[in-house]
């Protein structure tokens, strides 16, 4: 998947002398999410009808770590 997809990352990941960072990428059945460090590892797809529920979760500080 990672050849044939567009990954993103924030711009704001290249601050602090740090690179890594969570990358996106918009699928057809969703929203793609891997480790910028390990880009040949797995990641997660997150169907379209979760992700409002899933940015409202991030939003509210339930999924803090």
């Amino acid at each position: 998947m990672s050849g044939l997809t567009n990954w993103r990352k924030s711009s704001y990941s290249q601050t602090g002398g740090t690179t890594d960072c969570v990358e996106l990428a918009a699928l057809a059945c969703g929203l793609g999410v891997r480790d910028s460090k390990d880009a040949s590892g797995p990641h997660l797809v997150i169907a379209k009808e979760h992700l409002a529920d899933l940015v409202a979760r991030v939003k509210a500080g339930e999924c803090d770590l």
